[in-house]
């Protein structure tokens, strides 16, 4: 949470001219001041990717639908094509990553030597930065010879870790006797272990023990236990599917893992099949079998079946206790957000208990 910035301020945003971007827009390179000239809007895909306006003019605009809002007047404006990625699912983040990283490892020009002697380095040098108040120990392979690996202060590495790039580590995050693999972001204060391939994880992740991890998106305070793995590949690789809001919606690519919500818990053992949805605040227990494939926000999985045995308010207090044992505290704001959030996706678990029954 960060609740100094401004989010749908409209006082705030009368103050001057203001740059609209689509956070769904993934640019290739820096845009110049030139790029944003009045009356003109960048489009990708057919979606508008920034507009550029009078901050006044805007707020009056925007008092109703945003989304409906923000097409109309972008369609007013001179149309000009943009570059980069637009994003439609989650799936496309975890394909761009990859390339992502190696552009912002460029742009930010934070390439330097390393200075530990004891670490195996792979490929050139200038491709990897290590913070020098990151702690690595012996016998750590760091790869780069397919792209950057950055280290980011405090992030604590055990030997025998292999890190392929390219790759981020965040700061204060910790790997344990890990093999990450390339297009892999982890996040600030993670616990990372077992195998990690072309995933995304955000801040406060928890996957201390071994299990596969692969072309996966997981959200903060998500805690994944020992041995639980995801598939990220169907036996007869053909395109797979991803539940959307529980309607399968094809992903286009053959490689595709799990997408899991904020403060999920993930027992041990647990495995999930190719192209998972698990949602906000779920607790999923083993079963000896693949679990669904669609598992609504606060909802539970027991023994195989959907349910939803766990009530939002113990997930509340779990997720209390879980931030508390880090120094942390779930904030009245996030805590408000969550509960918006369970109202919102009722029907979502409805009908999905309904089709599981």
């Amino acid at each position: 949470m960060q609740p100094e910035i401004k989010v749908n301020d409209r006082d705030w945003l009368r103050k001057g001219p203001v740059l609209l971007i689509n956070g769904r827009w993934l640019p290739e390179r820096r845009l110049s001041s030139l790029d944003f000239l009045n009356h003109r809007a960048g489009y990708i895909d057919g979606h508008p990717a920034w507009i550029p306006g009078e901050g006044e003019e805007l707020a009056e605009i925007f008092e109703n639908d945003p989304e409906v809002s923000r097409e109309r007047y972008a369609g007013t404006q001179r149309i000009v094509p943009t570059n980069g990625q637009f994003v439609r699912y989650p799936c496309d983040l975890i394909n761009e990553n990859a390339r992502q990283l190696v552009r912002d490892f460029c742009d930010e020009g934070v390439s330097q030597r390393p200075d530990f002697d004891h670490v195996q380095i792979l490929g050139d040098t200038a491709d990897i930065y290590i913070s020098s108040q990151a702690s690595i120990d012996p016998y750590v392979v760091i790869d780069a010879r397919r792209g950057p690996v950055s280290i980011d202060r405090d992030v604590q590495i055990q030997s025998f870790t292999r890190i392929e790039s390219p790759c981020h580590v965040g700061r204060g995050s910790q790997i344990f006797r890990a093999l990450i693999r390339g297009g892999t972001t982890i996040g600030e204060q993670c616990r990372v272990g077992g195998e990690v391939e072309e995933s995304i994880l955000h801040g406060d992740v928890n996957k201390y023990h071994e299990g596969f991890l692969g072309h996966s998106y997981v959200c903060p305070w998500v805690n994944i236990g020992a041995m639980s793995s995801t598939s990220d590949l169907k036996n007869d690789y053909s395109s797979v599917k991803v539940p959307l809001l529980g309607p399968l919606v094809d992903s286009g690519f053959i490689k595709v893992g799990s997408f899991i919500g904020d403060h999920s818990r993930i027992s041990l053992d647990s495995m999930f099949n190719t192209g998972s949805s698990i949602g906000v605040m779920t607790m999923v227990l083993p079963s000896g079998r693949l679990l669904p494939r669609h598992i609504p926000s606060f909802c539970s999985v027991m023994w195989g079946e959907l349910t939803m045995d766990w009530s939002l308010e113990s997930a509340i207090e779990t997720a209390h206790v879980v931030m508390r044992r880090r120094g942390r505290e779930l904030s009245p704001v996030a805590e408000r957000l969550l509960r918006v959030v369970f109202e919102r996706t009722d029907g979502e678990r409805q009908l999905a208990i309904q089709r599981a029954s």
